[in-house]
């Protein structure tokens, strides 16, 4: 699919693109949860914040390893994990805890987050380039029907989706801006 509608870019270039995309999406995540304290992290500071830093930053771990099984790999979560990181999506009636000790600390969240980008990149560059226009059933399938469309939404657009969320939950907290800081 990427081929006949993007026939020029190379398949390397799209995987160069998305590891880049991958690590800036990191340095963000952690910009924008250093200076949450510890004992905010699942603050629900009202309606349309739910999801707060705790849960983004695992719920993005949860994606990133259920890439990774797109990819062929294992998915490596428990089920107390999927319970409190992995929704559905819009349509889910569940909304995250706002106990605090139901959540792993910031800085062990951003830890496996890292992690799990550093996985997904490794799985990416590993990935035959004839599979990116193998055939993928997933809820969007009827708009990025092959494996590269996929990639690219939850990559890039699910993972910008998110931490956007989490800017304007932090903004809503009383922290500055995080993009500002970075270069």
């Amino acid at each position: 699919m990427y081929s006949t509608i993007y026939p020029s870019v190379k398949v390397e270039d799209i995987k160069t693109f998305l590891k880049h995309s991958l690590q800036f999406n990191l340095d963000y995540a952690a910009m924008l949860i250093e200076c949450v304290p510890e004992e905010s992290r699942a603050t629900i500071p009202g309606p349309g914040l739910e999801n707060h830093a705790a849960f983004t930053i695992g719920h993005l771990c949860t994606a990133y390893s259920l890439m990774s099984k797109y990819l062929g790999e294992k998915y490596c979560y428990d089920e107390s994990w999927d319970a409190l990181f992995r929704r559905k999506g819009p349509g889910d009636p569940r909304i995250p805890s706002q106990d605090n000790s139901e959540f792993p600390t910031l800085k062990s969240l951003l830890s496996e987050f890292e992690s799990k980008t550093a996985e997904l990149k490794l799985h990416i560059s590993e990935l035959e380039d004839s599979r990116f226009n193998e055939t993928v059933q997933w809820r969007f399938s009827g708009r990025f029907p092959t494996l590269s469309g996929l990639l690219i939404f939850m990559c890039i657009t699910h993972t910008a989706m998110h931490l956007g969320q989490l800017s304007a939950w932090r903004r809503s907290i009383g922290l500055d801006s995080a993009l500002g800081k970075m270069s």
